[in-house]
């Protein structure tokens, strides 16, 4: 079946580390969105922190952010899905999280809320263009279920094992766990991941099967959509249990391997130019 739906990941897929999307990569997803497939975006970003890559991409489809726990329509603003984390169970994971010191950060209507402005916090508001609020007790601003809770690690080793010891105290059916970064422990909704929402996006929205979805990724937060799609892509610099699940890995990020994978799925046999030269998104 030829591919009609094109799902994106942003960060370490087509956002290199220069936060920018090279020309060829654009020029590659300009000429799907020529032959009529849609492309839509796939993030573990805030949706106000995506919406310049997915106004850059020119998607014409429900942005999926937070790991799929939002699904919201950017022309005209409507929520189509939103599965937020009770809050009992956001108060465990905060006391959890805070108790190993980690810096957490609470996103709560499309806010980010932090308890101090950390090194760590100031740099990945940098990398999204997100200003934290600075708020001190998190358990202030809980006048509703939040979309997200991330903490902050100070590497792999200690992420792997806080997800661990998440994984022992809750069951896939009571929260969603996943890093994607490799200091980020995240937790959404268990009815959440980037698979249901390409799956919403798909069968419901767009009625069309699987067979026709191609998606593309770099981390863990990827895999769920990556088994679903008919084509699943893992991009070069993904790690080993990401490229695992995937029907084909593509050349790294900053080798524009999502242009060469376009090229391969629903270009080929023509051929892309390639050009090196990136592109920022507007703010």
């Amino acid at each position: 079946m030829p591919i009609t739906l094109l799902v994106l990941d942003l960060d370490g897929t087509i956002v290199g580390q220069q936060l920018q999307v090279s020309d060829a990569v654009i020029e590659a997803i300009r000429r799907v969105r020529g032959q009529g497939v849609r492309v839509a975006v796939a993030t573990g970003r805030m949706y106000r922190a995506a919406l310049p890559f997915y106004r850059l991409v020119g998607s014409d489809l429900p942005l999926v952010s937070y790991q799929g726990a939002l699904v919201k329509d950017p022309v005209d603003g409507r929520v189509l899905l939103h599965r937020p984390v009770p809050v009992e169970r956001t108060l465990e994971v905060l006391a959890f999280l805070e108790g190993e010191g980690l810096a957490v950060h609470l996103y709560l209507n499309d806010t980010l809320y932090v308890r101090e402005l950390t090194a760590a916090s100031r740099r990945y508001g940098e990398r999204t263009g997100v200003t934290p609020q600075v708020v001190g007790d998190l358990r202030r601003v809980l006048t509703a279920e939040p979309t997200k809770i991330l903490g902050l690690t100070p590497g792999e080793a200690t992420t792997d094992r806080l997800l661990g010891e998440l994984r022992e105290r809750y069951a896939p059916e009571t929260l969603y766990l996943t890093k994607s970064d490799p200091t980020f422990v995240e937790v959404a909704h268990p009815q959440v991941n980037k698979g249901l929402a390409v799956r919403y996006l798909a069968e419901q929205m767009l009625q069309i099967p699987r067979e026709e979805v191609m998606c593309v990724g770099d981390q863990f937060n990827d895999a769920e959509m990556l088994a679903y799609a008919g084509i699943g892509v893992a991009m070069g610099n993904a790690p080993a249990g990401v490229q695992a699940v995937a029907d084909w890995v593509a050349p790294t990020v900053e080798q524009d391997g999502v242009a060469r994978a376009i090229e391969k799925f629903i270009l080929a046999p023509e051929s892309l130019p390639c050009v090196p030269a990136p592109v920022s998104p507007a703010p």
